[in-house]
């Protein structure tokens, strides 16, 4: 484990220039998750893509950044916020403009794994950064806050330069503009963040790193596989049954055989960090139905193109920006409890609205008010459940206990996302008609409200005090 100076990095530093480092990575990370769906039409034509290899482009990405999540996450840890935030920038940024230049499809998707794996890196070291460098209370609820709203930033920029960029441009556009944004913030981190001394009371974890790595990328995989192959088949069985094997190898091998854990299995003797991240893993689903279906549902059932669509999902971006550093407030004067339970009293509200939608519905009335009811939600849940989860970890594992939480809410959104496709196609049919896909959507609307009246519950289980 890395020791790392116990001066407060903010007196030295600027509290302002690390949360806008922090912000600024993680907005580079939701913005890349995002920014190639738009232009997936054009990347087809011209790389010849198979339909089916075409979600590589998406899955190829999401599957290292889950993968990887939680070894990176350790070595923040080990070898300091400022080398691994600049080795994950760099990662990022040359994979990016690999993926510009991708002649073929092979090309394309060995550049969106490696972009993957920046971002896996990069994530908890933003986590890392407000962890280590604000303190407990107001100011990390804030930090956190500002955090979350730079996500939801980069999520509407996504889908907005994707389709302006594709649309005026080219699709190979979409991924060269992380290059001069990876090496501007290279240049900021590399002055503001605190170095990390030489002397260290851990080290790497071998079979923990691999046994995490191998187990999660197979769950994740293989859930995958499952809308595309049926949930019985073998395709989608062997990798679950593997990746599950694994993952309780992983937890046997950091209980009984490791001598330095990659993740400390004592952070699940806490209380908050493990109902954070339980509640993490099951709110994965919402921002999946609400950006995913919700762009769906506007294309497919209203009939918008993809600038369009991307544009009518702003509002309600706009307003997670703004509600998710309101949310700090809420958590510093009330705890947890009340903006969790308030937030998914609105996702419930606005799922069962959206749920109502159908082919003749304008988009004033069955988009505009139940998005911006749900992206008020998920601006109050998300930051407070992060905050909640990583809030009373030690700073020494500051770095894993990010990546914990981005793994929970990665593997939670990708076991949704196939799953509510699922629920999806099973409703519509074989028909495909405009009534089929609003039907089948509007099932999906209705899963999404029951997994906001579940958090509600667990909600009314969390502190009302701020300080625990």
């Amino acid at each position: 484990m890395v020791i790392e100076s116990k001066a407060n990095p903010l007196s030295r530093h600027g509290s302002g220039r690390l949360l806008a480092l922090a912000c600024a990575g993680q907005f580079m990370v939701i913005l890349d998750a995002s920014v190639v769906n738009v232009a997936l039409p054009s990347i087809q034509w011209e790389l010849g893509f198979s339909p089916g290899g075409l979600t590589w482009v998406v899955n190829g990405y999401l599957l290292a950044f889950a993968g990887l999540m939680l070894s990176a996450g350790r070595a923040v840890d080990l070898f300091g916020r400022r080398r691994m935030f600049v080795a994950g920038l760099m990662l990022f940024s040359a994979s990016s403009l690999v993926g510009g230049l991708a002649t073929g499809a092979a090309v394309l998707v060995a550049a969106r794994v490696a972009q993957g794996a920046g971002a896996a890196l990069l994530a908890p070291a933003t986590l890392a950064v407000i962890n280590t460098g604000f303190a407990a209370g107001a100011d990390r609820a804030r930090a956190f806050g500002a955090w979350s709203a730079a996500g939801g930033a980069g999520g509407m920029a996504g889908a907005i330069v994707g389709g302006v960029i594709t649309g005026a441009l080219s699709w190979r556009w979409v991924f060269p503009i992380n290059v001069p944004i990876g090496a501007v913030l290279i240049a900021v981190a590399a002055t503001a963040l605190p170095g990390t001394p030489r002397e260290r009371r851990g080290r790497l974890d071998p079979i923990g790193t691999i046994t995490a790595t191998a187990g999660l990328g197979a769950l994740v995989f293989g859930v995958m596989r499952g809308g595309e192959h049926g949930w019985t088949s073998g395709q989608t069985l062997v990798p679950i049954g593997a990746g599950v094997v694994l993952l309780l190898g992983f937890l046997t091998a950091e209980r009984y055989l490791a001598t330095s854990p990659m993740m400390p299995l004592r952070l699940f003797g806490i209380r908050r960090t493990a109902a954070g991240n339980a509640m993490l893993l099951w709110f994965g689903a919402v921002p999946i139905a609400m950006w995913y279906f919700t762009s769906l549902l506007l294309q497919e059932v209203l009939g918008y193109d993809a600038l369009r669509s991307g544009l009518g999902q702003t509002p309600a971006a706009v307003t997670f920006v703004i509600v998710a550093r309101w949310a700090a407030l809420l958590l510093t004067r009330c705890g947890a409890r009340v903006p969790v339970t308030i937030g998914s009293g609105f996702l419930l509200a606005g799922f069962g609205l959206l749920a109502r939608t159908h082919a003749g519905s304008g988009y004033l009335t069955a988009v505009l008010g139940p998005t911006l009811l749900v992206a008020t939600g998920i601006g109050l849940v998300f930051p407070t459940l992060m905050a909640v989860a990583t809030a009373d970890t030690p700073e020494a594992d500051a770095g894993i206990a990010g990546g914990l939480a981005n793994t929970a809410s990665q593997v939670g959104g990708a076991v949704a996302l196939a799953a509510l496709a699922t629920v999806a196609s099973t409703r519509t049919g074989a028909s495909g008609t405009t009534a089929a896909l609003a039907s089948g959507y509007d099932l999906v609307f209705l899963v999404a409200a029951g997994v906001a009246a579940a958090l509600a519950v667990a909600g009314t289980f969390l502190s009302r005090h701020p300080d625990r």
